[in-house]
């Protein structure tokens, strides 16, 4: 078997459940930040719908520029649709790699900077599913305390169940 079907098969569900999740946030709440140190709910999801293709698509190069990748500013109506193309980039990296290719080092600068190097299956692990899990997290919180029913992740919510 290649590792590249075991991550396919888990990217495809998180990214299920995260696109359940970006659905649910009301555009007039884009503004919300539960701290003055937090990001707001426009900010969080923008940067969700950018995770798979900042650390996964661009896999199926030596090295990436985060300052080639261009992202919108602020937060629209394209969240879903951003999220969406991100995916079909980043499941069409996936099929593309080998267990050779995964073990393989991968660079991840910014302009002359190496921000880090590992291979492209940690990368894939900690920077891509772990950090979109991590930030999907805080989006579910965000919306719980605007009283937006959750989608369940791993089975049904207990809004779900009620």
């Amino acid at each position: 078997m290649e590792l590249n079907e075991s991550l396919i098969a888990e990217f495809r569900h998180e990214a299920a459940t995260t696109l359940r999740m970006l659905e649910r946030i009301p555009a007039d709440a884009l503004e919300f930040r539960p701290h003055e140190k937090s990001r707001t709910l426009g900010e969080i999801a923008l940067h969700i719908a950018n995770l798979p293709g900042l650390f996964i698509a661009p896999l199926d190069r030596e090295e990436f520029d985060r300052d080639d990748y261009r992202v919108s500013v602020t937060p629209n109506s394209d969240l879903i649709e951003r999220f969406s193309r991100n995916s079909v980039d980043a499941l069409r990296t996936l099929k593309s790699l080998t267990n050779d290719a995964l073990f393989s080092s991968w660079k991840y600068k910014s302009g002359d900077t190496v921000i880090f190097e590992m291979p492209r299956l940690a990368a894939i692990r900690a920077m891509a599913l772990n950090h979109l899990i991590h930030h999907r997290g805080q989006l579910s919180v965000y919306l719980r305390m605007l009283g937006i029913p959750l989608p369940g992740a791993y089975g049904p919510s207990a809004d779900e169940e009620a």
